[in-house]
C-alpha cells in the first residue's frame, strides 16, 4: 500500500503562501548553495502527486518547468479544467478517491500543496509522513498550512536537518 507524504515549505508563522496564494516569498528566498532541500529524494520516492487547485494555478502562472513530469498529478478542485497529459482532476469524493489511489501498486503519493487539502487528508488520517521545510521568514498573514484543522493528531520527529541559509527540514511520522 502506498504512503502519502506531505512535502511543504512553510514560514515560521505557519503559512505556505501569501494571502493571494503567491509563492514569491519562497522563490525569492536566498539559496546560494542551490540546495534542493531533499526535493529530488521526495520526487524519486513518489509516482503520484496530489495538489489543491490554487497550488495548481500558481504553478501554471510561475515561470518554471512543470516539476512533476514523471508523476501522475491529481488536482483537487471544485472545477475540472479537463484532463491534460499527466494531470487529472478530483472534484468529488476526495478522500475516497485518494484512499483508492493508495491501494494501487507503485511508489508513494506526494502532497505538493494546498492547506485545505492537507486539512482534509489529515482529518481522514490519510497522511503518513510530513516533511516540512521551515523557512526563516515571517509573513504575518497568508494561507495556513493547516487551516481549520480541528482534529488532533500526534507526530514523531524522525529527522531534522539544518541548512546554512537557516532553512530547517523536519520529517515527522504519524504516531
Amino acid at each position: 500500500m502506498k504512503k502519502i507524504i506531505l512535502y511543504m515549505a512553510v514560514s515560521l508563522d505557519g503559512y505556505i503562501a501569501e494571502r493571494d496564494g503567491s509563492l514569491e516569498w519562497l522563490t525569492g528566498f536566498p539559496n546560494p548553495e542551490r540546495t534542493d532541500y531533499g526535493h529530488n529524494d521526495f520526487l524519486s520516492a513518489i509516482d503520484t502527486v496530489i495538489m489543491g487547485g490554487r497550488t495548481y494555478r500558481e504553478l501554471l502562472n510561475m515561470d518554471v518547468i512543470w516539476p512533476y513530469k514523471e508523476q501522475q498529478t491529481y488536482v483537487v478542485s471544485h472545477h475540472d479544467w479537463g484532463a491534460k497529459q499527466g494531470v487529472r482532476f478530483i472534484t468529488e469524493n476526495i478522500t475516497e478517491t485518494i484512499a483508492e489511489l493508495c491501494k494501487q501498486e507503485g511508489k508513494n503519493i506526494g502532497i505538493a500543496g494546498g492547506g485545505e487539502l492537507t486539512s482534509i487528508l489529515l482529518s481522514a488520517n490519510l497522511i503518513d509522513e510530513i516533511r516540512i521545510l521551515h523557512i526563516p521568514v515571517i509573513l504575518g498573514k497568508g494561507v495556513s498550512l493547516f487551516p481549520g484543522q480541528d482534529k488532533e493528531s500526534k507526530w514523531e520527529l524522525t529527522v531534522s536537518k539544518p541548512y546554512p541559509n537557516g532553512v530547517l527540514q523536519a520529517t515527522y511520522h504519524r504516531q
